[in-house]
């Protein structure tokens, strides 16, 4: 744990708002806008070093109240046994979902291509259907020069 017992943490930002608050008259005596700065600043690091300490307490706590690593040995190979005879049953279980969906993925292909057929079958009656208005739109204009040129005579 080392010498400060990982409050390394919580020493440094507790350190860091000490000094601001230190700071805090001497500044304001030079520049009063920085008032309401440290008014700000001051509580957040305050409030820092002690989420720091907190959090530290409880990690440390937690720790303490771990299991130690001889009962940690006897659950590994205990462990170790369930996981071998759960694999057999699972790897039947994924070969059969394996199955399922490779069935689904093989419809979901053979209804993309049937729509992409019926796509490509409506784009072809699209430029079917813009090659008669094409038509259409030239025979009224025919039409019209026919019109003009009988009136000319």
């Amino acid at each position: 744990m080392g010498y400060l017992g990982n409050h390394l943490a919580t020493i440094v930002v507790g350190v860091f708002a000490a000094t601001l608050t230190g700071l805090w008259p001497y500044f304001v005596s030079f520049a009063p806008i920085l008032d309401f700065t440290f008014m700000v600043v001051v509580p957040i690091t305050w409030f820092l070093t002690l989420m720091c300490w907190l959090s530290q307490r409880s990690t440390d706590y937690m720790h303490k109240h771990a299991p130690s690593h001889t009962v940690n040995e006897k659950k590994s190979l205990s462990n170790t046994q369930t996981i071998v005879t759960t694999t057999t049953s699972n790897i039947s279980e994924i070969k059969q979902i394996q199955n399922e969906l490779s069935s689904e993925l093989n419809d979901i292909k053979e209804s993309v291509k049937i729509k992409d057929s019926e796509i490509e079958r409506l784009n072809q009656e699209i430029s079917n259907l813009q090659t008669l208005v094409q038509i259409e739109s030239l025979k009224t204009e025919l039409a019209n020069l026919k019109m003009l040129a009988s009136k000319r005579k």
